[in-house]
């Protein structure tokens, strides 16, 4: 069910996700994305100007919305619904090698 950016943040968060070390308060239907746009300094890094990047398009043209969920590099954040105890981190550049 879709919740309006007011609805969603005058009720009661579903669950929480972790970005960036951060536990974050999320709600049933929202993207990794959109929990992007709430956190601060949570968008990747431009491997091109150093800047950091937020997500554009959302609906997954744009790639501006890459991020590692769960151990997974380069992905479209856009395109993920969040789960509980989800772990988000900021991407640097276009793609992370797992270490």
């Amino acid at each position: 069910m879709f919740r309006s950016v007011l609805e969603g943040s005058a009720a009661a968060p579903d669950m929480m996700v972790v970005v960036n070390g951060v536990e974050t308060p999320a709600w049933n239907g929202e993207t990794v994305a959109s929990v992007l746009l709430r956190v601060p300094n949570a968008g990747r890094i431009s491997p091109v100007s150093g800047k950091p990047r937020l997500p554009y398009c959302q609906m997954g043209v744009c790639f501006d919305c890459l991020a590692v969920v769960d151990g997974i590099a380069s992905t479209q954040g856009c395109l993920v619904p969040v789960k509980p105890g989800m772990r988000i981190d900021i991407q640097r550049g276009p793609r992370e090698i797992a270490r």
